[in-house]
């Protein structure tokens, strides 16, 4: 190629149209002859791999969520740090070229930069070119390629309607709203001959409800204890449990409804006719649906698979009910006909009895005094997730020996052993479904101490500062920055406690862990 032909060459990164006419003129300037040509074919091949680095990305955005997605394969996951290693370096060259490329702007041909400094600061490219190709291609190898991310049963088990605690604690309360809510009375009585005209009555639509809360905090026990209640079995005709997960299918769960329902079955793969037989099966049924463990997914389409999903349930007998748990704000106000339930962590004194009931077997520790000096150390470090309560407890009754629970006591939940615990993996599932720009902004607030107030305004500066935050046009990236939190703050990933924002304990353990490979923490 001679020189005409590189000075022809459409500038592949329209960004840097200035830096590289510059870069031209500063070679032409310094050599002559074969030595101007080959530091002009230099230049070219650099603007060329820098190219394909930049227009990569998004790609390897995307293939970082597919290996998050299936880390918990054997082999997978020691290709996330190396790949997220090499992302990284692709932007910091990126980011360097930006900066020369600004001050070519302000400087002009006159810029004093060395040419040879220019190209030292890119002397690594194509190694990090060579390591980010060798890394995707052993990953499409092993099916990451195009593999579409979904949670597979080893890491979200199917739930179903039979509770598998057989005593629910500190959750009276919210039972006897729920219950409230569903209009099903707290005492057994016989329906008059005034009620069964009531129930004969119709809705247009039917009514949904929703319990909101991290994962882990006891969402799906507390609908479980709904479902088996004797009061409910006898005020509906029909109960139908559903776990959504991450895929909302229509044709799925509208099957699913159908073949809930005794001696029914889902006989066609068409949605209309799927329809048409849920909502003749459930005509004059007065019902409870339960929609367990529903993600973003269920807002794809703006919200109409879920519109869709909702078709047959309308003109239903009055006191039908759908009932659905979520860890999303944002799902709970798409589905809503009433305001959430807000699902907390269990009180101290309940707390403590369940933690007890997970260690010993019973809800007494009277046998071992010292292990229950360090039980009521431990617990607060659990903030009242029952998961947290379960599985710690787990691990602290195959060792009673102090020295075990001493170490558990001094350790942080992300430090321990994850192939026993099911705390930071379970809350982990709402970090890996979020958004790639999401989990950065997230996971750079690992670096934080714990209880840290956050004040939107600031941490937003700061992820534009670290180029966390996506330009969308003129919109100022300040904005676009505080709407990245609210996301979060709608996924549950924020508390808002008096008008400033806190990361809940077990949430920034889980945030320690999935970081773990991009930075450290001094302890002083």
């Amino acid at each position: 190629m001679d020189l005409t032909d590189i000075t022809t060459v459409t500038i592949g990164i329209n960004e840097y149209v200035n830096l590289f006419q510059w870069a031209r003129y500063a070679i032409s300037s310094k050599w002559r002859g074969t030595q101007e040509q080959g530091f002009q074919n230099k230049l070219y091949n650099l603007q060329s791999v820098l190219q394909r680095l930049s227009d990569s990305l998004p790609a390897m955005y995307d293939l970082i969520n597919r290996v998050e997605w299936r880390s918990h394969i054997v082999g997978v996951a020691e290709f996330l740090p190396k790949l997220k290693d090499a992302v990284y370096d692709v932007e910091d060259l990126l980011d360097e070229l930006r900066w020369y490329n600004h001050k070519v702007i302000v400087e002009g041909n006159s810029s004093q930069s060395s040419i040879t400094d220019f190209f030292n600061s890119f002397i690594n490219v194509n190694d990090i070119h060579e390591r980010l190709d060798h890394i995707s291609n052993r990953l499409d190898k092993m099916g990451l390629g195009e593999l579409t991310p979904r949670f597979d049963r080893t890491v979200r088990p199917e739930t179903s309607s039979f509770p598998n605690e057989t005593k629910i604690f500190g959750r009276d309360m919210e039972l006897k709203q729920i219950l409230r809510v569903l209009g099903v009375p707290t005492h057994s009585h016989s329906k008059n001959k005034w009620e069964s005209r009531a129930n004969k009555s119709r809705l247009p639509n039917l009514p949904v409800s929703s319990i909101v809360g991290i994962g882990g905090v006891g969402k799906t026990t507390l609908a479980q204890h709904i479902c088996s209640h004797p009061q409910v079995k006898s005020h509906y005709d029909t109960v139908i449990w559903i776990c959504v997960s991450d895929d909302f299918d229509e044709k799925r769960l509208t099957k699913e409804a159908i073949e809930s329902c005794p001696d029914k079955e889902a006989t066609t793969n068409n949605l209309n006719s799927l329809q048409l037989a849920l909502s003749n099966v459930l005509h004059n049924r007065k019902f409870l649906i339960v929609l367990d463990d529903m993600w973003d997914d269920a807002l794809k389409e703006n919200g109409q698979c879920w519109k869709r999903f909702c078709a047959p349930f309308r003109n239903v007998l009055q006191g039908s009910m759908m009932l659905v748990t979520t860890r999303s704000r944002k799902v709970a106000d798409l589905v809503r006909t009433m305001e959430p339930i807000i699902l907390e962590g269990l009180k101290d004194d309940e707390f403590w009895n369940f933690f007890k009931l997970c260690v010993f077997g019973s809800e007494s520790s009277n046998d071992f005094p010292e292990l229950d000096l360090i039980g009521r150390k431990i617990l607060p470090k659990l903030k009242g997730s029952p998961l947290a309560a379960r599985t710690l407890g787990r691990m602290l009754r195959d060792d009673l020996r102090t020295s075990h629970w001493n170490n558990i006591l001094d350790s942080e939940l992300w430090e321990l052993d994850q192939e026993r615990t099911e705390i930071v993996p379970a809350l982990r599932l709402s970090y890996i479904y979020l958004p790639f720009h999401l989990k950065r902004c997230f996971s750079f607030c690992a670096m934080y101490p714990k209880d840290k107030e956050f004040e939107k305004d600031n941490i937003a500066e700061i992820w534009a500062a670290e180029g966390f935050v996506k330009c969308q046009g003129v919109v100022p990236l300040q904005h676009i920055g505080c709407q990245y939190f609210n996301d979060l703050l709608n996924r549950s990933f924020f508390q808002e406690v008096q008008g400033k924002y806190l990361i809940h304990d077990l949430l920034h353990d889980m945030a320690q862990k999935v970081s773990e490979d991009d930075c450290f923490i001094v302890n002083v």
